[in-house]
């Protein structure tokens, strides 16, 4: 017996169809989620490979941190399927054949686009070989959007492009209600700092939260911690805790400095041994990585392109910029024009096939038509023919019976 072949499929009604895409669009909305690639030249640069990498763990949890680039693909290849996948920011990173590295910041669909010259980075690992007590990546630290802090922006008299900058740089990353977040899921900070020089420079550091209870000695916050203290050259525990044996306890904490003001009183649990609720505790930053210097070199209206609102190397008059928009203008003219003329011949293209689908359709119909006449036709002769066969054979019998 053939197997039955499915004829049957589920068909999704309109009206969901609206209420996923209304949804998908609120939730974009309301949560920023970004895409990091590398795209041009360098993509085989492993350096480039390690910062985009990192920076998609700065960026994360609202990243795709195991995206792989399709290999050729341009920018707008990304701007078209980001928005249905509910991206909002693309940061694209290339290098040149000098080395140099660039990014572009892009808000999708339509933009605008910040485009950034890298003048310096250094990497996660970088930062990590030159610390002593690097933090443990491994615990969950990049499961919560980090807190953003801007640095010397300024504020209503700052200018166009550094509110341009501000704005960009707070909105790639979810906002945090200070109502009804936990206290446990701030655990890293991203600082962007502009450098108040001629160059304007932009310092991005990503640092993670390290909280540590104070008020005790070194002796009880090891305990504390649930660390197995070494009590070889103790003969009571007393002597440890009071620290009478061989210099061990009694010390104020290495993570309790004179500082005073890193010192909080923790309105609820926090991450870590002995960060209870109301503990005082200290609070430090440890730095996590990339250090990027950022140097902002052209702004433009669009995706990729469209008027340019701000360019830190070419300086136009305003005469030269009221030609370069009307340009502008003319090109989306012309563009628009063709777009409407390519339109017109596809629906001219589909109107001919659906009449030519027609003409074939009425030129069976009729071959249909004929045919059933010509068949009607040749019925009814061969009809007649039968009966008059039989009448004459009728009246031949009748002949033959009165000759007998």
């Amino acid at each position: 017996m053939p197997k039955r072949k499915k004829k049957r499929t589920h068909v999704v009604e309109e009206e969901e169809r609206g209420n996923g895409a209304t949804s998908l669009a609120s939730t974009a909305q309301a949560a920023p989620r970004s895409m990091v690639v590398k795209h041009g030249g360098g993509e085989n640069e492993p350096q480039l490979n390690d910062l985009v990498s990192d920076v998609r763990l700065l960026m994360s949890p609202a990243t795709a941190l195991k995206l792989k680039e399709r290999k050729g693909a341009k920018i707008r290849d990304y701007a078209e399927m980001g928005p249905a996948l509910g991206v909002t920011h693309l940061l694209a990173f290339s290098m040149n054949e000098g080395g140099n590295v660039n990014c572009k910041i892009a808000r999708l669909p339509g933009g605008p686009t910040l485009s950034f010259k890298v003048k310096r980075f250094s990497l996660m690992k970088q930062v990590r070989a030159i610390q002593r007590r690097p933090i443990d990546t491994s615990s969950g630290i990049f499961q919560s959007a980090p807190v953003v802090v801007t640095n010397n922006f300024g504020g209503a008299e700052a200018a166009a492009h550094v509110k341009l900058m501000r704005i960009t740089f707070q909105n790639i990353f979810p906002a945090v209600d200070v109502g009804t977040v936990r206290l446990s899921e701030i655990r890293r900070v991203v600082l962007f700092n502009l450098l108040k020089d001629e160059e304007e420079d932009v310092e991005v550091r990503h640092y993670a939260v390290r909280a540590n209870p104070t008020g005790v000695n070194r002796s009880i916050k090891r305990v504390v911690q649930a660390k197995i203290p070494n009590l070889s050259k103790v003969d009571d525990i007393a002597d440890y805790v009071v620290g009478n044996g061989g210099g061990m306890g009694g010390a104020m904490s290495d993570s309790e400095g004179e500082d005073e003001s890193s010192q909080v009183i923790l309105p609820q649990k926090f991450v870590g041994k002995g960060n209870a609720k109301s503990q005082k505790s200290a609070l430090k930053l440890v730095e996590l990585g990339p250090r990027i210097r950022l140097k902002l070199a052209k702004v433009e209206k669009g995706l990729v392109g469209g008027d340019v609102m701000y360019h830190a190397f070419v300086k136009k008059t305003l005469e030269e910029v009221k030609e370069q928009r009307a340009k502008f203008f003319e090109k989306e003219a012309i563009k628009k024009r063709r777009r409407e003329e390519q339109e017109e011949n596809v629906a001219r293209k589909v109107r001919a096939k659906e009449e030519k689908k027609e003409a074939k359709q009425k030129r069976r119909e009729l071959r249909e038509m004929v045919m059933m006449d010509s068949l009607r036709a040749g019925g009814g002769g061969l009809q007649d023919q039968s009966d008059s066969d039989g009448g004459s054979g009728s009246e031949s019998g009748s002949g033959d019976e009165d000759d007998a």
